[in-house]
């Protein structure tokens, strides 16, 4: 793109030029697709400036800047050529700057690393027509920047096509734009909680994440993570009650005062920064704030090499645990998992990013594969083999054929148990074994001990907290369950995950209309791949058929909504369409899913039926029996011999 003309003179710039809504960022290869996407916005009654419309004699630059400069947002156009383009790189970097930026891509591909940590939505399955839901998407994001109204703008999520959010499973990841106030009837929850150990006067922070500023280049995955590694230190000291990632990063681009911050995410202290990158240097300056007062309470400068990064935020987590604890060494190591290697360090996180954005198949495998890289590097680094361990046991969940399964949750058992071997008091390694031992083996016996130790030790962490929830709820212990979520759901109050595995307890308990309303609550926060197959079988379960009908017609992944229709299909007498999805599932399915099978026969009361398909999904070890103890799908056969034998087969409690 060539300059051409006589620059103007900025008071003719101003003269001749009105910011527009949005600034397309794009690659001339993909000015067919691009065009789409500005009429369909002009459509929408957004006003849209690309440079096809610069008029002959003006000057690229100055018009361009203007236009980059003025518009409420910048939108990019990211796909597998313009990755490459170095003029797209450099106005998405502006649009980050300005804080203006909404990530698209036009073909499935990832944004590049530095610009992941935003929302992004996937237009790759738009066909170009209007009322499409992603596109949808696209035109709320832009009239929330320009009408001031983007209170939360949640990082590392895609906005799901279909098919790619059958794979966006991240059960720590909160999506789409939640209203906050709605999150009030959860102060009861939150009320009382002194800290995550129960312990009488814990200090509660919450660590937002670091504005980037400038040009990062291939540091770019490293001072992201910054944020990141101190409050996972913070959260290991039982002192702290340490809000989750996930509900901080919720607030980010909020415009929320930090006293404000404070309140929504109920917390005493908060810690915000910017970082910058100078030559090898680091510039980084951040400050603790009494959220109440919103006075400075600990102020932090440094401008260190990057090489000692890892020193640098550890210094950062121990110093903040002095300042609110009045205790120089908590005797605590608040970096247990880690490394001191940045090379390693750097691959792990870009495999963190690639894990957290879940694509596809692929973006899983090129995870795993800088996971194994950091470990490569670093065969001491715990929380890499935690990540290779979680990794693994996605893929043995949603890729493997039955033959793969076993093999694959093994590999994942042996990161896990190398993790714990090289860092005996990191509770994710815990929480990984006990996962893939609950999952890949279907053992809940051999699973129970690794659980109790992972939440023994990370007590203070949501993820930790949830996981073990879970588990409790899977084996009947309701009540410990509950504590436990509770819990997991103060600390981490605007993830929808949290809500979403307090439903499950609840359904598993039987109590259904509490499940429903979690359910409906997690999916008002975030609709996932599985939110609305929940909500159906809430609604199943509480015999409203019509409405469990409609909520399974809008499940995206075909193996629960066809599961889900084909019951209520049954139930309300429509035997033909019952029997021809559950043929269609068969067909597609072919021995992935022997316990959805099951449930189906068992509600059709093909009771003989529905043994041989529970019998078969044992034999295959289909993951779906963790649900088996209580699933209220499977109650017409629960007393049968079969049925108890598996039972006692996974060792529930």
């Amino acid at each position: 793109m060539g300059d051409s003309g006589q620059p103007l003179d900025e008071r003719e710039v101003g003269a001749q030029l009105k910011g527009s809504d949005v600034f397309l960022s794009y690659s001339r290869d993909n000015q067919p697709r691009a065009r789409q996407v500005l009429e369909a916005l002009e459509a929408s009654g957004i006003s849209v400036w690309w440079d096809a419309m610069l008029e002959g004699g003006a000057r690229f630059h100055e018009v361009t800047e203007f236009h980059l400069e003025n518009a409420a947002a910048v939108i990019v156009l990211w796909s597998e050529i313009s990755v490459a383009s170095h003029w797209v790189h450099d106005e998405a970097t502006r649009g980050r700057d300005r804080g203006v930026l909404i990530p698209v891509s036009i073909d499935g591909t990832l944004p590049p690393l530095g610009f992941r940590q935003f929302q992004w939505i996937d237009l790759s399955g738009w066909t170009g027509k209007a009322g499409d839901a992603q596109l949808e998407k696209l035109v709320e994001a832009v009239r929330a920047k320009r009408d001031g109204t983007a209170t939360v703008i949640p990082p590392f999520l895609s906005a799901q096509t279909p098919a790619a959010a059958s794979v966006n499973r991240r059960a720590a990841i909160v999506g789409g734009g939640v209203a906050l106030a709605g999150l009030a009837g959860f102060a009861a929850w939150q009320t009382g909680l002194i800290g995550p150990h129960g312990s009488v006067g814990a200090k509660r922070v919450a660590v937002m994440p670091f504005d980037l500023i400038g040009e990062l280049g291939e540091q770019s995955a490293i001072l992201s993570g910054i944020a990141t590694d101190i409050r996972g230190q913070l959260s290991r000291n039982p002192l702290l009650h340490v809000a989750a990632q996930t509900s901080s990063q919720a607030l980010a681009d909020s415009g929320m005062t930090a006293r404000a911050i404070c309140e929504e995410l109920q917390v005493d202290y908060l810690l915000t920064g910017s970082v910058a990158l100078q030559g090898e240097r680091v510039n980084l300056n951040c400050e603790l704030i009494e959220g109440q007062i919103d006075r400075t309470l600990l102020p932090i400068t440094e401008a260190v090499p990057i090489t000692t990064i890892l020193a640098l935020q550890s210094d950062i987590a121990t110093r903040i645990v002095s300042e609110l604890t009045e205790e120089a060494d908590s005797g605590l190591n608040l970096q247990v998992g880690g490394t001191q290697n940045v090379a390693a360090y750097n691959a792990y996180l870009q495999g963190r990013e690639l894990y957290v954005s879940g694509v596809n198949e692929a973006s899983d495998r090129a995870a795993l594969a800088r996971f194994n890289e950091a470990i490569r590097i670093d065969p001491n680094y715990a929380a890499a083999y935690v990540s290779k361990s979680r990794v693994l046991s996605l893929m043995g969940n949603l890729y493997a054929s039955p033959k793969e399964r076993g093999p694959t949750y093994s590999a994942a058992e042996d990161a896990a148990r190398n993790a714990i071997r090289i860092a005996p008091d990191f509770a994710e390694g815990y929480l990984e074994l006990g996962y893939a031992s609950v999952n890949g083996k279907l053992d809940m016996s051999s699973a129970r001990e690794p659980y109790e130790r992972a939440v023994e030790l990370g007590a203070g962490q949501a993820s930790v907290l949830s996981g073990f929830a879970v588990f409790k709820g899977r084996n009947g212990q309701f009540e410990e369950a509950r504590a436990k979520i509770k819990t997991a759901i103060a600390l981490d109050p605007l993830n929808a995950s949290m809500y979403r595995f307090a439903g499950y307890i609840e359904y598993y308990a039987g109590e259904f209309e509490e499940a429903l309303d979690w359910f409906q609550k997690a999916l008002a926060m975030r609709e996932n791949s599985s939110a609305h197959k929940l909500v159906g079988e809430a609604l199943l379960a509480l015999g409203r058929l019509p409405l469990a009908r409609e909520s399974f017609e809008k499940e995206t992944r075909s193996v629960f909504k066809k599961t889900g229709l084909a019951i209520v299909d049954w139930l309300i007498g429509d035997r033909e369409s019952a029997a021809q999805l559950y043929e269609e599932l068969r067909a597609e399915q072919g021995n992935k899913s022997h316990y959805q099978y099951a449930q189906i026969q068992s509600q059709w009361g093909n009771l003989d039926e529905a043994i041989e398909e529970l019998a078969t999904a044992w034999n295959v070890k289909d993951s779906g029996l963790v649900q088996l103890r209580d699933d209220p799908l499977l109650t017409p056969i629960r007393g049968h011999p079969t049925f108890i034998e598996i039972i006692k087969k996974i060792g529930f409690a």
